[in-house]
């Protein structure tokens, strides 16, 4: 496939944060659901949701009325766990995307170890695809743990780009670079060993180009800069401006493939 006949990547909006401002007083606002809707018909093509162990954001029921209420695809993010599991297996959400997790971490800190987890994970990864469910792992750019995935029989993977854009954030253009060239590189491979791509983590308007640029990221899954922009001109705006971006960084990525 040319990279001109290849689509824009499609936009995942995680919703985890505004059920965290809702926590931090109690009762029901701000509702997740409501903002999920708000950003589909913004023109985002589905939604994420972290269901964590401790429950620190997204709660049992925030999961039960996305997949009733909201059409978009849920992609579901959760620890590799027998309680996930179950979870995951009762709802059949469209995805599951099982990310590491740590009890005292703020957001998630890099990628699976899929290489060196594969007995642990086989049996998720192998459950979950038998029920309908299409999974993603999380896991960095690098050529072992793509491999792994591989191994494992994920139909996705979904980069870190929490580096990068710690990187590009910091001032160091020589290294934000390196990495997107390491994000690139490692989109191609894991395209090579039939796996779709996904990205995510930390993107904001100025760091998401670069990434959406990339020929096989099929799919960018951004929360908490699009939550935050929300409060200052609405998640409307965010998400449309957000797309807007992605639209124009692979757009003149092909155009410059085909000069």
């Amino acid at each position: 496939m040319s990279f001109s006949e290849r689509a824009i990547p499609r936009l995942g909006v995680n919703i985890d944060h505004v059920a965290t401002i809702r926590n931090a007083r109690g009762g029901p606002h701000p509702d997740p659901v409501r903002a999920a809707r708000v950003a589909v018909q913004a023109g985002a093509d589905g939604v994420t949701a972290h269901l964590r162990e401790d429950r620190r954001h997204i709660g049992d029921e925030d999961i039960e009325r996305l997949l009733k209420y909201i059409e978009a695809p849920l992609n579901l993010e959760m620890a590799a766990t027998e309680e996930m599991l179950a979870i995951a297996l009762r709802h059949a959400p469209h995805a599951c995307c099982i990310v590491p997790e740590k009890r005292k971490e703020l957001t998630t800190e890099g990628g699976l170890d899929v290489a060196g987890g594969h007995n642990h994970l086989a049996p998720f990864v192998g459950q979950l695809g038998a029920r309908g469910i299409r999974v993603s792992l999380f896991i960095d750019p690098d050529e072992v743990q793509i491999a792994g995935a591989a191994k494992l029989g994920a139909a996705v993977v979904e980069l870190h780009t929490g580096t990068y854009c710690d990187r590009a954030l910091g001032g160091d253009e020589k290294a934000a670079e390196a990495e997107v060239e390491r994000l690139a590189y490692a989109a191609a491979l894991a395209e090579r060993y039939g796996l779709e791509v996904h990205a995510g983590h930390g993107l904001s308007f100025d760091t998401v180009g670069a990434i959406a640029a990339i020929p096989q990221v099929t799919e960018l899954n951004i929360g908490h800069f699009l939550i935050g922009e929300a409060i200052f001109g609405g998640l409307d705006s965010a998400v449309k401006r957000m797309l807007a971006l992605i639209t124009q960084a692979r757009s003149a990525a092909a155009g410059q493939q085909m000069a």
